[in-house]
């Protein structure tokens, strides 16, 4: 296990190993993802939005904008 101190101004230096896995460099950003209480995973945000495509495949079923928000109101009332 990979160990790092939080200094006191809060910060923490990542190890060369984990920046290497990561592939994070001086200036790329890191996001915490909360997993549960009190646990916490980060994740290089360094992947642009257009590196997704293709990712999932294509889909079975077209879905329209309308029926997309008509499926979230739904789900949404029905948590009330």
């Amino acid at each position: 296990m990979t160990s790092a101190t939080v200094t006191s101004k809060g910060q923490i230096t990542i190890p060369a190993r984990i920046r290497e896995a990561l592939k994070v460099s001086a200036g790329d950003r890191i996001e915490f993802v909360q997993v549960q209480e009190g646990r916490y995973e980060f994740i290089a945000a360094t992947r642009s939005v257009t590196d997704l495509k293709g990712m999932f495949g294509k889909p079975v079923k077209s879905v329209s904008i309308e029926e997309m928000n008509a499926v979230i109101a739904a789900r949404g009332a029905a948590a009330r």
